[in-house]
């Protein structure tokens, strides 16, 4: 089965095919940094992350550029009200920005191209949309005119007709259409402007991803993403400034957007008080966790955030690493010499869990059908686990290392981390702490003090912790 993706573009899913075979080119819709990122940006990151991956996995060689806006109303207004510089509130948030997306094992893009380092693309791509026609100029105001692009609204379905009538009332008269948008802005007190040829200013919001994209990425590349707010106006108007700079179409061959996320089924924002920044939560939640609740949904569909949903998250996450802990305590066991032709099965079973695998990331990249099929694989893991410590089967070095890198291979292309999820921030502490409990456990034994042993194992038993006996000595789990 080949990949098949979800495009905005022609609204069904299609064959993907490279525009180049065995490379991949694709830009992603990066932050305004002027705050800290919120659980919302989170979500097309990860997204497109597993994305990378699955597409490297699968043999193609990926070039991903993804930009940041550090030129806009929201940093000019934060730098204002600090008294500080704009680049100084950029640089800022864009630190903040790498923090927090390293902790959620979110792989750097190849090249992260600002605004403020591209004005000579941007103001040469908005000269040669003057110079053809589709866009126009008024007192240092560059807009484009939507009416020239024929195929304005082709990505999200709207008409000008339906725009204009609900266009608001106190939209700029001496537009051409209502619709028509700011390519260059003239420079205003208190703003950062750059010399163009219609004097200091500086640019509009869509223009910067069409110009960077084109230089970085060429004319026409394989896939463009973003969350589903950015369909309209963003994405539309990079197409139509795109293919009317340069006469090539399509400007991008497969458009894919995220789901919104939501907060009791309303969606996030600062005006219902119910927007989450990362860091905040990961000061309750382990990175991992955040990571493996955006992915347990489709990327396309709705993810509604909540501290119940984030805990069922850590639940499961938990029991991933069950599996990873069993596959650490077999590295333990000798193998055995033995063959015997039933656990000939566990290495069909991990070529089939891979199989099963690529065929739910090549449906439109289904991470959520993927994980339940790395759940499939966990509990063969820790049924080869148990059948090797009852000795029910010989601990074959074959069948082991299907299992082994099969599991590996899977979690590392969703980027889920399953070593050390003990459910708590200060995992080393607490392990460090059970061991302590266990030798004081093992003492009392030892000296056939049988009430203190059994009162440790029932107490811990009560707070959800399991005691279990191995060759390699107690280890402990939760239920």
């Amino acid at each position: 089965m080949s990949l098949r993706v979800y495009n905005t573009l022609t609204k069904q899913k299609e064959e993907f095919i490279p525009s180049e075979p065995g490379k991949v080119k694709m830009y992603v819709c990066g932050v305004t940094p002027y705050n800290h990122p919120h659980i919302g940006n989170a979500r097309p990151f990860i997204t497109w992350d597993v994305f990378k991956r699955y597409l490297e996995y699968s043999g193609y060689q990926v070039y991903h550029v993804q930009n940041f806006t550090d030129v806009d109303d929201k940093i000019i207004k934060t730098a204002n009200a600090e008294g500080v510089s704009w680049d100084v509130i950029a640089n800022r948030y864009i630190g903040a920005y790498y923090e927090v997306m390293d902790k959620l094992n979110i792989r750097r893009a190849d090249l992260y191209p600002r605004v403020s380092e591209h004005m000579t693309e941007i103001i040469k791509t908005v000269k040669k949309l003057v110079d053809k026609g589709y866009a126009y100029v008024l007192d240092g105001d560059v807009y484009y005119a939507v009416t020239k692009f024929e195929e304005y609204g082709k990505l999200s379905g709207r008409t000008l007709e339906d725009m204009k009538a609900g266009a608001r009332i106190d939209v700029d008269v001496r537009k051409g259409h209502p619709m028509d948008f700011a390519l260059w802005k003239s420079a205003k007190p208190g703003e950062p402007a750059w010399e163009s040829p219609w004097g200091p200013g500086r640019p509009g919001w869509h223009i910067e991803c069409s110009a960077m994209s084109l230089k970085y990425l060429g004319e026409s590349f394989d896939f463009h993403g973003g969350g589903s707010d950015l369909i309209f106006p963003h994405h539309e108007n990079e197409i139509a400034q795109s293919e009317a700079c340069t006469g090539v179409e399509p400007f991008v061959k497969y458009w894919l957007h995220n789901g919104f996320i939501t907060v009791n089924e309303e969606k996030m924002s600062k005006s219902l008080n119910n927007f989450f920044l990362v860091k905040d939560i990961l000061e309750h939640y382990p990175a991992p966790v955040v990571r493996f609740f955006v992915l347990s949904t489709h990327y396309r569909s709705p993810l509604d955030f909540s501290d119940e949903r984030l805990n069922e998250a850590q639940r499961s996450l938990e029991r991933l690493s069950t599996a990873m802990d069993n596959l650490k305590q077999l590295d333990e066991i000798p193998f055995s010499t033995e063959t015997k032709e039933e656990t000939n099965s566990f290495e069909e079973i991990a070529k089939r869990a891979e199989a099963d695998f690529s065929a739910a990331m090549d449906d439109d990249f289904n991470t959520a059908l993927a994980i339940s099929i790395l759940f499939g694989l966990a509990k063969e893991i820790n049924i080869y686990y148990s059948s090797v410590v009852a000795n029910k089967i010989p601990h074959r070095k074959e069948g082991y290392f299907a299992l082994r890198n099969a599991y590996q291979t899977l979690a590392d292309i969703l980027g889920i981390e399953l070593e050390g999820q003990g459910g708590n921030q200060n995992g080393e502490l607490v392990e460090q702490l059970m061991q302590i409990i266990i030798e004081i456990r093992q003492h009392a034994r030892k000296n056939k003090d049988w009430d203190t042993a059994d009162n440790i194992r029932n107490r811990l038993a009560d707070n959800g912790i399991i005691l279990e006996d191995s060759p390699q000595g107690v280890r402990w789990k939760k239920k």
